[in-house]
């Protein structure tokens, strides 16, 4: 990743989730950037997976390897979805979460957020985007809280 680069996506992701969610993402060894045709960033590749793809629209989709990296580097919370043991097989394999089993949400997170799905024990089980906002996710006992976009391997 070059200087030119990491400032630009640094400063998307400080935007996106607060100030210090770029150097959480883009800090730890040298990602690398793929390009689309016309010279745009699009997919940020670390060795443990994709952190993250740069839409089109101007803001980042998580990949799993991302989502670990701004839950240990953002402040303790900060855009996360915690459920329990009755939820976690089902969103390692990539299906949705929904109201009745969330535990904790950031009261921060807006409907269309990109968030990080945890279990209770704070290991990350999944990354989507937020259907409804955190504090409509631990009130609500009905309807899909968070749109799963990547399932964690169980141990990975």
């Amino acid at each position: 990743m070059d200087d030119e680069d990491r400032s630009m996506l640094t400063r998307v992701a400080d935007y996106q989730w607060g100030r210090g969610a770029g150097t959480a993402l883009f800090g730890g060894g040298d990602p690398e950037v793929t390009h689309t045709s016309s010279g745009r960033p699009r997919q940020v590749l670390a060795d443990e997976g994709r952190l993250v793809t740069y839409a089109t629209d101007g803001r980042f989709t998580l990949g799993v390897a991302g989502g670990r990296r701004l839950n240990d580097g953002l402040a303790d919370g900060a855009y996360r979805v915690v459920v329990g043991d009755e939820s976690e097989p089902f969103v390692r394999e990539e299906r949705n979460v929904f109201a009745k089993f969330v535990s904790a949400a950031d009261p921060e997170i807006r409907p269309g957020d990109e968030i990080v799905v945890t279990h209770e024990r704070g290991e990350v089980l999944a990354v989507g985007r937020a259907e409804l906002s955190g504090d409509g996710m631990a009130d609500f006992e009905t309807g899909m809280a968070v749109f799963v976009r990547d399932g964690a391997d169980e141990g990975a």
